[in-house]
């Protein structure tokens, strides 16, 4: 067993006596140690709840006859960490949190791993972990939000962001807005919608690395306590089988994951960890990958925040296990990789169904033809941009519109939310992306405020940051290169025209090529905001949007 390094032998004894000074008897230590990577803290609503989750996995690892060993990591909740400071920390937090859960595994010799995430960056930077140590892991997620009710009316986290552009624009009042603050998120879990967090939870469990119901199973039942207990339990059967990850996770289960992504509808920031993870798996997905998959993946499910059902919903219509036996029928997805259920993904589905098929569609009656997420390409993203176009009004597809142009993310919502904003704009913010950022920061409160005041279908957003997942409309997003490293976005002036082709996959600044090339030469590099501690570590480390955002040692 891999724990032998730190328990067998006689010169192991004081390694024994230290783990003996924590309680653990003799045949404890004879068994497989499994590290448990509890991601619980007391800021997070999708991680409030961990612990009980931990308690699940550990009693399924006793069950099955391993010793669980349980250590914590960080976690950022974007939502809180949302339109301050705070939020340049939240993708930078990936990398720590996947180095974090390396640390224990290799300082700790662990024969097996579960890995205990809910939200935004804790899921990916786990699963990067995992590929990275490639020994024996299982991911089981927290689970998602139930959906808050305002009345008879379901309502979410971005029901309240949007809630603010419409208080600011006198369609609601601060009675309204502060009643719909006290619904909406109605307990624990990961927020209700397919926002980033979800996407990930049912993309893990595409990719195989989590159990059937990972995704979908809502945080609050008896159910995930049950789907924890067999995490634990599985886990065993993976390390005495020696089933390591990247086992499971080839390219075919990637091109799975990638598929499942344009079914659902899934966040654009997929369209970052995906990419990342696949890296640490030594897999190169190209970005051209995802306009390849969704052009043959049909639009199956309609959910928050482009459509008008919740995780909930989804998982009462059978889950991600339906949605992959509907795209099996048409040969989308490879069925004879391995999962971490000890069957094969085809084995997996083969008695999922649709439940409700005005929630899962079938094929015949997808809501659109291609996936969820398109990549565009043009002069001004000649790396590419990434836009949800399953969330994009029908009048906001293809758009020429004027350029307003803010040099960062909180300049842009205070002049939205100030109405300096109008229809046929074209909002860019730059300034924003990995480097410039630094940290690639979320832009709903920009996008929520548009959608609140009702410019939906009047307005487009910009930017070389990114999206919450809980974005809609016609948000383009991870122009690649980014403004901070000369990429073209940052030569766009106030009053440009921009086209918008979404169809097509373009997006194009309608500027001649010698007046941008004066404008290139008169460009500068501007001063790094952050000039110490972790973030200025990681801006010199970081690689574009387009490239996952992963970090790379220079000179290599």
């Amino acid at each position: 067993m891999r724990s032998d390094a730190m328990k067998k032998g006689v010169e192991k004894a004081p390694h024994r006596s230290l783990f003996k000074a924590m309680g653990y008897t003799q045949t404890e230590l004879d068994r497989p140690l499994i590290g448990i990577a509890n991601s619980a803290n007391e800021i997070i609503p999708g991680h409030i709840h961990l612990n009980k989750i931990a308690e699940a996995v550990k009693a399924g690892v006793r069950l099955a006859g391993g010793t669980p060993i349980e250590f914590t990591t960080i976690g950022v909740c974007d939502g809180i960490a949302m339109n301050h400071p705070g939020m340049r920390y939240s993708l930078a937090s990936r990398e720590l949190i996947a180095d974090s859960v390396e640390i224990m595994a290799m300082a700790h010799p662990f024969d097996g791993l579960v890995l205990i995430p809910n939200c935004d960056k804790i899921i990916p930077g786990m699963l990067m972990a995992a590929m990275r140590l490639n020994i024996p892991t299982i991911l089981v997620s927290g689970g998602p939000m139930q959906a808050g009710r305002k009345g008879h009316t379901q309502i979410d986290l971005i029901s309240v962001f949007e809630g603010v552009g419409s208080f600011k624009a006198g369609q609601m009042s601060a009675e309204e807005l502060s009643e719909l603050e006290d619904c909406a998120c109605p307990g624990c879990g990961s927020c209700a919608g397919m926002f980033t967090a979800n996407s990930m939870n049912c993309l893990s469990e595409a990719l195989g690395i989590a159990l059937p119901g990972n995704g979908t199973i809502p945080a609050v039942t008896a159910a995930r306590i049950r789907l924890a207990k067999a995490a634990g339990m599985k886990v065993m059967d993976l390390v005495a089988g020696n089933i390591r990850p990247r086992d499971i996770a080839n390219r075919e289960a990637f091109e799975n994951a990638m598929t499942v992504d344009m079914a659902l509808g899934c966040s654009t920031n997929t369209v970052l960890h995906v990419p990342a993870i696949a890296h640490e798996a030594k897999i190169d997905l190209d970005l051209d990958l995802f306009n390849s998959v969704s052009a043959r993946t049909p639009h199956l499910c309609s959910l928050r925040p482009g459509g008008p059902h919740f995780l909930e919903d989804l998982n009462a219509a059978g889950g991600v296990q339906a949605v992959m036996k509907e795209l099996s029928s048409r040969n989308l997805i490879h069925l004879n990789g391995m999962t971490v259920s000890g069957k094969t993904v085809g084995e997996n589905i083969q008695n999922a169904c649709i439940l409700d098929q005005n929630i899962i569609r079938p094929i015949e009656r997808a809501y659109h033809d291609q996936g969820g997420i398109a990549v565009l390409y043009g002069n001004l993203a000649p790396e590419g941009a990434v836009v949800k176009q399953s969330a994009v009004a029908p009048e906001m597809l293809q758009r020429t519109g004027k350029a307003r142009v803010y040099e960062s993310e909180s300049s842009a919502a205070s002049a939205i939310l100030d109405g300096q904003i109008h229809p046929g704009d074209v909002v860019v913010i730059r300034y924003e992306g990995p480097k410039g950022g630094p940290g690639m920061q979320e832009m709903l409160t920009p996008t929520a405020a548009i959608m609140g005041l009702g410019l939906g279908k009047d307005v487009a957003l910009i930017t070389d940051g990114r999206f919450s997942g809980g974005t809609q409309g016609a948000a383009i997003g991870h122009i690649s290169p980014e403004a901070a490293v000369g990429g073209p976005i940052a030569l766009v002036e106030e009053g440009d025209q921009i086209l918008i082709d979404i169809p097509n996959k373009k997006i194009e600044l309608l500027v001649d090529e010698t007046t941008l090339l004066r404008r290139r030469q008169n460009w500068h590099p501007p001063e790094p905001r952050i000039t110490e501690g972790y973030l200025a570590r990681y801006a010199q480390m970081v690689t574009s949007g387009a490239r996952g955002a992963v970090l790379e040692i220079k000179g290599r």
